[in-house]
């Protein structure tokens, strides 16, 4: 059931639109408040005064009233919604969404959203096979959106095909279970790190590294969706956070990120180490931009705190904690030492030698070694799927320990 859950849907100009009433219905009788959010060519298929019937709430199309001026807040609507259900999502709405595109109220309601969001697409056969749309998919998977796939069968067009979008009955439940399922991690309070950390050189230049915090992310958001109060503790990079239980904190070098583990390591139950943090640091930086006034320099480094040392140490037996290692060369050998040394539970493995895995992509193949020496091999899947098999690992840790 769905009882106080407030359900946002996103309605965009597709054939497949006409569903949405039943939809509509469904998650109302389901216990749901929703709320109607449409393109203005979607109501070219179905009539707003439908959805508002059904729905029991006026229909939103544009940013603005124009009769009275009242103003269509996407921000509070997506603050609002405890899911936002885009369905039937057209290859053009998708396109959009993938490129940060806000056209339309429905858009910007997307871009602004910080529940998760569900997306049903609808489109032919070849739109759906397309190489932009899937690499569209793809990029809006990357976010931590949840896509809820279409069916093969008979198409507008008359073809037989997959991009015919789900029946409502499955897409309701989909909800149903998405938040019906068990939140294994409810009262548990987790503190994640993400991202790379820069170490200033000089006024203008750093020592970082290529890590983009889609792992460490897409494990907070992985947490927070089985119940967790999550501390993330991110470095640089160009993605947010989406759910509400998460609560990021940012910083910049590996200080500042030692510094933001240490005060919050004492209140939480379980340590996720994915940031890539630098190992160095300059040892004298300069306040200005060093100017090339000769044709070698010499740069002086210095280690920086070793973050997941300091909370093998500090952890108490009631804490849980996991580390990173991205390797190349005797990657088994080399994670089992860094498991031991830093007093994981288990260590999580990529290899560089692995296409598809490690830093900016999309996708990653991972090991998981516990520390009865077991080692878990999982193939390439996109990071949100790779952060499942990580948290059902932790999981089966839990349980042994209850």
């Amino acid at each position: 059931m769905l009882k106080g859950k407030k359900i946002l849907l996103g309605i965009t100009g597709s054939i497949a639109a006409y569903k949405s009433a039943s939809i509509v219905r469904l998650l109302v009788k389901n216990g749901a408040e929703v709320k109607v959010v449409m393109t203005p060519i979607s109501k070219e298929f179905i009539k707003p005064l439908t959805l508002a019937t059904l729905s029991k709430n006026p229909i939103l199309v544009d940013f603005f009233d124009p009769e009275n001026g009242s103003w269509n807040s996407h921000v509070d609507l997506g603050l609002w919604a405890d899911a936002f259900l885009i369905a039937p999502a057209t290859a053009n709405t998708m396109g959009k969404m993938a490129n940060g595109i806000a056209d339309n109220l429905l858009l910007t309601c997307y871009l602004s959203a910080k529940c998760p969001v569900f997306i049903a697409p609808a489109m032919d056969l070849d739109m759906f096979l397309h190489p932009a749309n899937q690499k569209n998919i793809e990029v809006l998977k990357s976010f931590g959106n949840f896509f809820i796939e279409p069916k093969t069968g008979e198409l507008a067009s008359g073809l037989i095909g997959k991009g015919r979008m789900e029946e409502p009955e499955a897409i309701v439940q989909f909800l149903v279970e998405f938040f019906e399922k068990k939140k294994t991690l409810k009262n548990k309070k987790v503190l994640i790190t993400a991202g790379p950390t820069q170490e200033k050189i000089d006024a203008v230049r750093f020592i970082s590294n290529y890590s983009s915090g889609k792992m460490g992310y897409a494990l907070a958001e992985e947490c927070a969706n089985r119940g967790a109060e999550v501390t993330l503790i991110s470095g640089p990079v160009h993605i947010q956070a989406k759910h509400k239980n998460i609560n990021k904190i940012s910083v910049v070098s590996a200080d500042e990120m030692f510094e933001a583990t240490m005060q919050n390591l004492k209140r939480v139950d379980i340590i996720i180490l994915a940031a890539a943090v630098s190992d160095y640091k300059a040892q004298n930086i300069s306040s200005n931009k060093i100017k090339r006034e000769q044709n070698n320099i010499e740069i002086k480094l210095e280690a920086n705190k070793d973050i997941a040392a300091e909370i093998g140490k500090l952890k108490t037996k009631n804490q849980i904690s996991i580390g990173f290692a991205l390797e190349n060369q005797n990657e088994v050998e080399n994670a089992q030492k860094k498991l031991k040394k830093k007093n994981f539970d288990f260590i999580v493995l990529n290899s560089m030698n692995d296409k598809g895995a490690g830093f900016n992509f999309d996708t990653n193949k991972i090991m998981i070694i516990n520390n009865n020496n077991e080692v878990l091999k999982f193939n390439l899947k996109t990071k949100d799927l790779v952060a499942k098999d990580i948290i059902d690992n932790l999981e089966k840790i839990l349980n042994s320990k209850s």
